[in-house]
């Protein structure tokens, strides 16, 4: 499964940027390219944000019409793959069973890709009235423009915002059943503990070890990149494990004492019978 979210992933950020862009557009949302390509790769390792990057920046620089045309639709269909392949990996890391019709869960896939552009294109049209916010504080506000100059530097922990709440969305809205905050904020942390460890050990085994040139020629870039994506989605699965166990030792106890409790024993006796 993380294969499938690595591969699935790497088809899926064009598209959706290439889609998101448009729609930009149309919102009047001009900076969203920049804002999206910072959010998406300031956590990423130099190595392998910078060339993405670049790529990507040539990409949307291709005119494609109006919102509405076929290969902006086509886009924002392949982005919601991505989506999809994180909702089936969680009903696995779970053990629940998809209930909903398959077109049911791909309309709320495009409505997480929708709601993903709304968001970016929310917090670039934010991060451009920050600096003439901080020039009007100067003349009129003075005491707040300490405040905005952090705010426009913030750009690490805003990602990281970002990341825990796309995390905290991912895990209650995107798999089958329900579970409350309090049931995936474990997950979501250690997924966000590992992946800062992740990516400086990656970073690190490019640096000293890694020779992918030798072994994959001119696709050695894009193997870094399915590598690191890899790495980053066996993570991401080790924390919806981490949700699923704590979620099934919460409910064994109970099972456990209720029966108990109909005959009479107190939970000590319960574990004696037990045993």
């Amino acid at each position: 499964m993380a294969s499938h979210i690595a591969l699935s992933a790497l088809l899926a950020v064009f598209p959706f940027l290439i889609f998101g862009a448009a729609m930009a557009a149309f919102l009047g949302a001009d900076s969203f390219t920049e804002t999206a390509i910072h959010l998406i790769f300031d956590t990423w390792p130099e190595e392998i944000a910078s060339p993405l990057s670049d790529e990507l920046i040539r990409v949307l620089t291709i005119p494609r019409g109006g919102l509405l045309t076929i290969s902006v639709l086509a886009a924002a269909y392949f982005a919601s793959n991505g989506v999809e392949a994180l909702r089936i990996a969680l009903n696995r890391a779970y053990r629940v069973s998809e209930p909903r019709a398959w077109y049911i869960t791909r309309l709320v896939s495009l409505g997480y890709v929708l709601l993903a552009v709304v968001v970016l294109a929310f917090l670039s049209t934010l991060l451009v009235a920050v600096p003439i916010a901080l020039r009007f504080a100067e003349t009129w506000f003075p005491l707040m423009k300490g405040l905005l100059t952090t705010l426009s530097t913030w750009r690490i922990m805003g990602t990281i915002s970002v990341l825990v709440i796309g995390l905290v969305v991912s895990h209650l809205g995107l798999p089958a059943g329900k579970r409350r905050l309090i049931d995936v904020l474990p997950g979501v942390c250690l997924t966000i503990f590992l992946w800062m460890i992740g990516g400086l050990i990656f970073t690190y085994y490019l640096g000293n070890f890694a020779n992918y040139a030798a072994t994959y020629a001119g696709l050695a870039s894009i193997m870094i990149v399915i590598v690191f994506l890899y790495m980053i989605a066996v993570i991401f699965l080790i924390g919806a494990e981490v949700n699923a166990a704590f979620l099934k030792f919460s409910v064994i106890p109970a099972a456990v004492i209720e029966p108990a409790a109909a005959d009479g024993l107190e939970p000590d006796e319960t574990a004696d019978v037990e045993r």
